[in-house]
């Protein structure tokens, strides 16, 4: 057994068997466009260093043992101040000229974690000039209202700042395959525009270090490494942890498989939405290309404003699933009242229930009824679908998108039900909303073929990535077109939604049919959505586990509507509802507060409704509650959100002439305002759960955004004197 493949293979000893597992970030060595120190702190003593770093900055006398107040006094006066700053999370940059004043240096420091402080240098570029694109181009990306457009503006923009050969933007799909979503290259160049690349090409490792590190270079694919002096750190005695050294190596592998595309030099960024990698912004150039700070820094800056904005724009897609949604409540709500049973709410409006999904069939088996729209399999299939459901392990949404691969007793449903997503709207077997897709044969364009993505030469080891990068066209039969994570949380937001509705039902029948309440009565109990019923007297019949834990109710149960206020902020207020309730029949709908065992309270949506057999008669009445408190913490992450990046992100950059200051400010209020307009979409997402989350990657964008402007504005103003 060659074990190997079950190890973590050291930087430049991995093979195609295991280089998912290389240890990229222990590279022991950087690109020789720049020079890496690392410094001992608190005394600021050089102990590691990169082997060009005496000559590549001109200090003859060596940097090994030496202080920083040793080189030059700028380079110390430069850092010192920044010692403070969190530099674990993203390098800062320094300008200095280490007493060669016909030379400037750029340089970016940061801490790993107990490995003292990382200095990188190299020599200054062309400064970046802020005034002519940055406002139009920040802009630009805001404007855009569609997720196309805006990937299309991305490689334009990125094309015309870096001025590489070919700019792509890649798409990562749920299972980690690539897909050129939009491209710019020069005119003679083949379109790599649709191609798709398999999750292989890029290793999971390097995947997580895309989302820390946002930009890498390689400058010129045919450099020598230069290696660290010495190779393990004296402060650890380990590896250097180079996971955010921008002069990193790249790990042989990737050399070969740029190697194998013609490529000479790439400029990578990453997009980063909600924790997750988005996708990449990848820059190839057929020559070498060197690419300085300020630029890169500017990159990294319309990136992050960018990533900021596919936030958005896949939150505003998942509010207006919601709002479907909400209308679909109402007319179930509306039928229920109207025709004492709910199915017709479908049939007036088939595209409520396929539209959100994209689906082409749906249907809801509920007790002993199947309500079908669009096309789907026959009541029976319907059936072994389901029977099939509740044999596989519970799930708040299962979804499929090759459901006669799952299970080969559905391959003939392939041209109606091809691609299923279910949600179950009870506890009870067999209750679940299906929606299904046909069968799409459809055919993908790979870049190379996907299952060679290696080549074997003379020697079983001689492993290489594929050369060949020519169009590899796949056909694929058997599958549908994949459900999204979008439609994922529009099913389940929709089966919570009917779930709730159908427990209103079910109370209704409780009280129309009495030979049924022992198991409509069961049905309640098990329901996750909190609900209480009363006969006309205002006796409570039934409360359910989940009404009584949201209430915080007490050993003694509730026996009466009147037993109801107390458990409420505003106690006279809701006594006053529960008359009009069962006085003049008057719903009672809306926010309310309930007092919970927490100092925030208990916001939640209460529908109390009369139950009327006919005019005039009272059957009893229905409580349910929806709880808001999610919704409401999500608001007020928002609106914390505001007023933090509006308290956060200011410059606190001082030095500047009279003209530079007003642009900057400027630039840092487009940049604040997308930030604002993402956290107003983000919060109207179906996903209530994951707002905050999402919120605080919008925040520590725009925060990252805002500190790189700062970086650049500092570098600025330590550079030659000239305007930005």
């Amino acid at each position: 057994m060659d074990l190997r493949r079950f190890s973590a293979p050291r930087f430049g000893e991995a093979d195609l068997s295991n280089c998912e597992r290389e240890q990229i970030h222990l590279a022991d060595s950087i690109q020789p466009h720049g020079a890496l120190l690392v410094v001992r702190e608190p005394d600021h003593v050089v102990v590691q260093a990169s082997a060009n770093a005496s000559a590549y900055l001109n200090l003859h006398a060596g940097v090994l043992g030496r202080c920083l107040h040793d080189f030059a006094a700028d380079l110390a006066e430069q850092i010192l101040p920044l010692l403070g700053d969190p530099l674990h999370r993203i390098p800062n940059a320094v300008h200095c000229h280490l007493g060669d004043p016909e030379g400037a240096f750029d340089g970016l420091i940061h801490r790993p974690l107990a490995q003292g402080l990382i200095i990188e240098l190299e020599r200054s570029g062309p400064l970046v000039s802020l005034a002519d694109n940055a406002e139009a181009s920040l802009r630009t990306i805001v404007a855009c209202d569609s997720l196309p457009a805006l990937c299309d503006e991305a490689a334009r923009l990125f094309k015309a700042v870096t001025g590489y050969d070919r700019v792509m933007v890649y798409r990562f799909n749920d299972d980690g395959h690539g897909e050129v979503y939009a491209e710019q290259r020069n005119h003679e160049l083949e379109p790599f525009l649709g191609m798709r690349y398999p999750a292989s090409d890029i290793p999971q490792i390097a995947r997580e270090l895309y989302k820390r590190n946002r930009i890498r270079l390689l400058v010129d694919i045919a450099y020598e490494p230069v290696p660290l002096t010495p190779r393990l750190s004296p402060l650890t005695g380990q590896q250097l942890d180079m996971s955010l050294c921008f002069l990193r190596s790249m790990s042989p592998i990737h050399i070969q498989y740029l190697k194998n595309m013609g490529v000479a030099a790439t400029l990578v960024a990453s997009l980063v939405v909600g924790g997750r990698l988005w996708g990449l912004i990848a820059c190839h150039h057929y020559s070498p290309r060197h690419i300085p700070y300020a630029m890169r820094a500017y990159c990294e800056m319309l990136t992050e404003t960018i990533a900021t904005r596919i936030a958005a724009l896949e939150s505003f897609i998942q509010g207006d699933a919601e709002l479907t949604v909400r209308r679909l409540e109402q007319r179930m709500i509306a039928a229920i009242s109207r025709d004492g049973d709910w199915p017709s709410a479908f049939y007036e409006s088939p595209k409520t229930l396929l539209q959100p999904l994209n689906a082409t069939g749906a249907a809801v088996l509920f007790r002993d009824d199947v309500v079908t729209v669009g096309e789907v399999p026959g009541t029976s299939q319907l059936r072994e679908i389901v029977r099939w459901l509740d044999n596989q392990p519970r799930a708040s949404v299962f979804a499929t998108a090759s459901l006669g691969t799952d299970n080969p007793d559905f391959a003939l449903l392939t041209s109606v039900a091809c691609g299923l997503a279910a949600v179950p709207v009870s506890n009870s077997p067999g209750e679940y909303i299906l929606w299904m897709r046909p069968e799409q044969i459809r055919t993908i364009t790979w870049g190379g073929d996907p299952s060679k993505p290696v080549i074997v030469g003379d020697d079983p080891a001689d492993l290489s990535p594929r050369r060949s990068f020519a169009q590899w066209h796949q056909l694929v039969e058997g599958t549908s077109e994949p459900w999204t994570r979008a439609d994922l949380a529009t099913a389940r937001l929709i089966g919570e939604t009917v779930a709730g509705v159908l427990v209103q039902f079910r109370s209704v029948r409780m009280l129309i049919a009495h030979d049924q309440l022992r198991h409509v009565s069961q049905q309640i109990s098990m329901c996750e959505q909190p609900v209480a019923v009363a006969d006309a007297d205002g006796r409570i019949l039934q409360t359910n586990s989940a009404f009584e834990q949201l209430l915080a109710v007490g050993p003694l149960p509730l026996t009466r509507l009147e037993d109801l206020p107390p458990y409420f902020a505003d106690t006279a207020e809701a006594q006053r509802r529960l008359h009009d309730l069962v006085v003049e029949q008057r719903s009672w709908r809306g926010d309310v507060m309930l007092k919970a065992p927490t100092d925030d309270g208990g916001a939640v949506l209460i529908c109390a409704d009369a139950v009327l057999s006919a005019p005039g008669r009272i059957l009893g009445y229905v409580i349910v509650l929806t709880d808001q408190r999610q919704r409401r913490a999500a608001e007020a992450a928002r609106l914390r959100f505001q007023h933090g990046v509006m308290s956060e992100n200011r410059l606190k950059v001082t030095g500047l002439d009279a003209g530079s200051g007003p642009l900057y400010r400027k630039l840092l209020s487009v940049l604040v305002g997308n930030a604002q307009l993402a956290a107003l979409e983000i919060t109207h997402s179906a996903d209530v759960a994951q707002i905050p989350e999402s919120l605080e990657s919008v925040r520590l964008s725009v925060s990252r955004s805002a500190e790189l402007l700062e970086h650049l504005v500092r570098h600025a103003s330590a550079s030659t004197g000239r305007k930005p």
